[in-house]
């Protein structure tokens, strides 16, 4: 009899139909004490990785800056046996040079606010990297659960 954890483990095609369909991603740092720094963002997938923007001068760049690991987590389901999620724990790259910084946040912002397009999304693209940086995540360990594979059986 396999195991639960072999039975709910997603397949690649699945944590990818997942990420499409999830907006939020938890992400994890390391402070300077070695106490960990959470916080929640829209993100985006490109080549295996995961892409997210944030402000240059963040806690969570401070802190991908002295020590590139980091942890993310998207969660979705409301019970038990609706529960899905993908946990990566792995390595961290602050991309905050041209012209991959406006490349990079333009995956992110297609993804994200698909209403813009033409000049206005190039000049958003624009606005959004005086300021910010984008972080890849490439992951080092994937861990994967999707509960409605348990079925009926599925029980805390």
């Amino acid at each position: 009899m396999p195991k639960q954890r072999d039975v709910v483990k997603m397949t690649d095609a699945e944590i990818e139909k997942f990420f499409g369909e999830v907006k939020s991603l938890n992400v994890a740092t390391l402070n300077k004490d070695g106490a960990p720094h959470l916080t929640t963002l829209w993100f985006s997938l490109k080549d295996g990785n995961i892409l997210f923007e944030t402000y240059g001068t963040s806690q969570k760049v401070v802190n991908l800056r002295r020590d590139p690991r980091v942890a993310v987590l998207s969660e979705a389901g409301d019970e038990y046996s609706q529960l899905r999620g993908v946990s990566i724990t792995g390595q961290a790259e602050i991309v905050d040079r041209e012209p991959r910084l406006s490349q990079l946040m333009g995956e992110i912002l297609k993804r994200n606010h698909p209403g813009i397009e033409g000049q206005e999304f190039e000049d958003y693209v624009a606005r959004m990297v005086r300021k910010r940086v984008v972080v890849v995540v490439r992951p080092e360990k994937v861990m994967s659960w999707d509960h409605r594979k348990l079925g009926a059986t599925a029980a805390p």
